[in-house]
């Protein structure tokens, strides 16, 4: 009794301590640190891993679409396109991103040393036919942190997810804009997505003159 007593005790001090706070989630890269994998994937000679990496951190896709991303999603061509549109697993809504011409040359390096077809998916899993699974993802995006020095136990592949989207709020202010690049249905997910405080928004406000 006294045992359930103390386990009751520690956890109620836990939510207490916790409410209001996001729990769990992992935080964005900074912009330092996606330069540094860039870097050392590039120097490493590990073309698709930087063209997934770069992927993955333009298209603010959850891991489950990433690897689910087929060649016409992103170059029905044979050549990557500025901006593409993947339907989302878990919603099942449409989201577009943009691709930056560094994400592009990354892609079309790595699809000019494969054979693929448009209906292939863009990145390879371990058996013919199949792309790479969530599991193989998240060892590589594991294996990508720590190759900089990082504690990868502290990252992981909504990581990668938050970057860009974290970025793009914290230099517009735009909610409603992040909102559609993440595919959230409602803005208020994207609030407890992001993490957004009550600083957050008056720092954003004490930037406006009336």
């Amino acid at each position: 009794m006294d045992r359930l007593k103390k386990t009751n005790s520690t956890q109620n001090h836990d939510t207490h301590r916790n409410r209001g706070k996001l729990t769990g989630q992992k935080p964005p890269l900074q912009p330092k640190h996606v330069w540094a994998i860039r870097s050392h994937l590039h120097l490493t000679g590990r073309v698709r891993d930087l063209a997934l990496f770069n992927l993955a951190i333009d298209s603010k896709l959850r891991g489950c679409d990433v690897v689910n991303v087929k060649v016409e999603d992103i170059a029905p061509q044979g050549y990557s396109l500025d901006r593409a549109t993947v339907r989302q697993k878990k919603t099942v809504r449409p989201v577009k991103f943009e691709l930056t011409e560094q994400t592009r040359k990354a892609i079309d390096v790595y699809l000019a040393n494969v054979r693929k077809t448009p209906r292939d998916y863009l990145f390879d899993g371990r058996f013919e036919g199949c792309g790479l699974s969530t599991r193989q993802y998240a060892r590589l995006v594991f294996n990508w942190i720590s190759s900089i020095g990082l504690d990868p136990s502290l990252f992981g592949t909504h990581s990668l997810r938050r970057t860009k989207a974290t970025l793009i709020y914290r230099r517009t202010g735009n909610l409603r804009a992040v909102q559609l690049l993440l595919g959230h249905s409602k803005v208020e997910s994207t609030v407890r997505y992001l993490g957004v405080e009550v600083d957050d928004a008056l720092a954003i406000a004490e930037q406006i003159d009336v």
